[in-house]
């Protein structure tokens, strides 16, 4: 075990379609956190920015833009991409910062003002480029991925298309009761399959939106929280970035094909459970022992393969889960309390973040009407393009 550091601010801007700029949302996002910690900006010893990216390339270098929108006081700064991991990367630096002792409080900011629709490929000739590939020789945008996961579940789990809209049913009632939500209206199944077909078998209502939005941490070593009276703050125990392990036997994005398993044996789970696992074996706690769970709903069908990979049921048995009502709120496993992805959409640098925020909101005991009783360990799940593995896991 590495060392815990301490969660004393977390901060959001709300999710929508805002129309300005993400530098903005991330200000705002900041100075909730900053608040929240009771710590001025001139006392943060560095910041970590989760790097907003457009057309494959980095024009905005995160740490650095909102340092100087804050008002530049000669903090460290880091910046960091890795597609929608980019928050959790941006938190797992700042917490090795801290616990090298370089500095005793840091703040993570991510933002993002997302483009209208689903995501589409940027221009250019990048033909070692995966995404790049995916996009352009097969047309396989985003949507084509989900809608082939979820048939794969339909094949080999015999999940449904009412499972898929459940998750929905489910995680847009829980999206009602939050204030940060970007949409906040309940819908019924019936609603979820009257909607559109984007992806057969995938209707609109089963996939998240991209968003503006954004969220923000202050981290600090556990003795400077204790002596700015946060005695038994939530504590960051452990955060995975794995990478995936060859060969890799299953599609996964934004990768089009699959690695030869004659040479070599495939790992015992797929690269997503060995994410949750890096997790649960650094922070020295099983499934077992979770209160809640916020996982990376870019569909519906999507949700249900993170319980399994998270452990929080046997493999083939997650639409039972959910049937039985197992991850719905007063459940023995509630997942995405948030609203999830599905409420909120996707502001790509700030999701892993705001994970981390309901979190800290849930431990503390402080979500208000989505509050999970007495919740005491959370775990996060996302992934990012390029094999970046992205779990925190948080404990009070």
């Amino acid at each position: 075990m590495t060392g815990d550091v301490a969660v004393i601010g977390a901060g959001m801007h709300p999710w929508g379609k805002w129309g300005r700029g993400f530098v903005e949302y991330g200000v705002m996002a900041a100075r909730a956190a900053l608040a929240d910690a009771g710590v001025d900006w001139r006392d943060i010893g560095s910041i970590v920015g989760a790097d907003t990216v457009r057309g494959g390339y980095p024009g905005y270098v995160a740490g650095a833009t909102f340092a100087k929108a804050l008002g530049w006081q000669g903090a460290r700064v880091a910046s960091v991409y890795a597609a929608c991991a980019s928050g959790a990367q941006a938190l797992n630096t700042a917490r090795a910062q801290i616990l090298s002792g370089l500095t005793d409080v840091v703040l993570v900011v991510g933002a993002d003002a997302a483009p209208k629709g689903f995501f589409r490929p940027a221009g250019g000739d990048r033909q070692d480029d995966p995404d790049w590939l995916r996009f352009r020789v097969l047309g396989a945008t985003n949507p084509t991925y989900f809608g082939l996961y979820a048939r794969r579940r339909m094949a080999v789990h015999g999940d449904t298309l009412e499972d898929f809209a459940q998750v929905k049913v489910k995680n847009a009632a829980l999206g009602a009761l939050n204030p940060h939500a970007r949409y906040r209206k309940k819908v019924t199944a019936e609603e979820v399959a009257g909607s559109a077909v984007v992806a057969d078998p995938l209707r609109l209502l089963d996939i998240c939106a991209t968003s503006d939005g954004g969220a923000a941490v202050v981290l600090s070593s556990m003795e400077f929280a204790r002596r700015h009276g946060q005695a038994d703050p939530v504590r960051i125990r452990a955060v995975s970035t794995v990478t995936p392990r060859f060969p890799n036997t299953v599609l996964d994005l934004p990768d089009i094909a699959t690695d030869s398993a004659v040479a070599a044996e495939p790992a015992a789970g797929s690269f997503r459970a060995s994410i949750a696992h890096a997790a649960y074996e650094e922070a020295g706690v099983g499934p077992e022992d979770l209160s809640l769970a916020e996982v990376y709903d870019l569909s519906t069908a999507l949700e249900l393969q993170w319980y399994e990979d998270l452990r929080l049921c046997g493999e083939g048995e997650a639409a039972k889960l959910l049937r039985e009502g197992a991850t719905a709120l007063g459940g023995r496993i509630p997942v995405n309390v948030s609203g999830g992805l599905a409420s909120f959409g996707e502001a790509v640098p700030a999701q892993a973040i705001a994970q981390v925020c309901e979190l800290t909101w849930q431990l503390r005991g402080s979500a208000g009407d989505r509050q999970v009783a007495g919740a005491r360990v959370g775990i996060t799940a996302n992934q990012g393009l390029f094999g970046h593995g992205s779990s925190v896991i948080a404990v009070r």
